[in-house]
């Protein structure tokens, strides 16, 4: 199994529609999926329809070593898609992870569990950080094989960036030298607004061939989509936003190790 990070420690980026959207569009080319939401408002949850009643194991339960992978992860709608959904309990695992000796590897841990079990037999393993920095984020960035991230075409977001590449590089020296980064997504791409532009020439420049060429579209499709509890993908599947994560689905998996299944 393939595991991805979603993370930016940027608010409102985009991380958790991207998160949905480019799971759905794995899981519609034939990859068997995984959606961990380890973000405690649990957005990603309710956007792929998993009503609260309906979290009875959480990715709180993996980290807390209080449920296993396979009573954690639940079907969706989407065939081949499964999601460990989040619950509000995930905002004190930081806290009570912090007396834990191995508290960074939690998730890494429940992972590799899992694959000695031979549950699932996943292909591809996505999981949506919550905005920041902290236990949650580096658990996910020290269970994954690489990292996708979500940059929203703003002055402020070049910014986050740089923190977050200087935490992916403490990541590696500490506890996951083979972390890398699949590439960078711009979204929320508004072609009528010139610093958008800007902004997108600047990250090209300064990371090349690491930003994927597909863009995400301003669009409102995009937003209404999660109100309805399902993604983009299945809500409006021509929408311009659809489309653009569909495009960036086939460039991830150009991007992907040999090792993974072929689709």
């Amino acid at each position: 199994m393939i595991t991805v990070a979603i993370a930016n420690q940027k608010g409102g980026v985009g991380k958790t529609t991207t998160a949905i959207n480019i799971a759905t569009a794995m899981a519609a080319t034939g990859w068997k999926t995984l959606l961990i939401d380890l973000d405690p408002q649990g957005n990603a949850s309710t956007g792929m329809g998993i009503e609260g009643v309906d979290r009875k194991y959480s990715s709180y339960d993996l980290l807390l070593e209080q449920g296993t992978l396979a009573q954690c992860a639940q079907p969706t709608e989407i065939p081949g898609l499964d999601i460990v959904p989040a619950t509000q309990d995930l905002s004190g695992a930081e806290v009570e992870l912090v007396a834990v000796d191995d508290r960074t590897a939690r998730l890494s841990k429940a992972l590799a569990q899992s694959g000695t079990t031979g549950f699932g037999s996943y292909d591809i393993c996505f999981i949506d950080c919550p905005p920041s920095l902290g236990l949650l984020t580096l658990n996910a960035l020290g269970a994954a094989d690489t990292l996708l991230v979500p940059l929203q075409c703003e002055f402020f977001a070049l910014e986050g960036l740089s923190q977050l590449l200087q935490t992916v590089e403490r990541v590696q020296q500490r506890f996951n030298p083979d972390l890398g980064i699949v590439g960078i997504a711009l979204t929320m791409f508004d072609r009528r607004n010139r610093l958008t532009d800007q902004v997108a020439d600047d990250v090209r420049d300064c990371l090349g061939k690491l930003v994927f060429e597909n863009v995400i579209p301003r669009n409102v499709r995009l937003s209404e989509a999660p109100s309805h509890g399902m993604p983009a993908l299945v809500y409006d599947h021509n929408c311009p936003g659809s489309r653009a994560y569909i495009g960036l689905a086939r460039e991830l998996i150009g991007r992907l190790p040999e090792r993974r299944k072929a689709a």
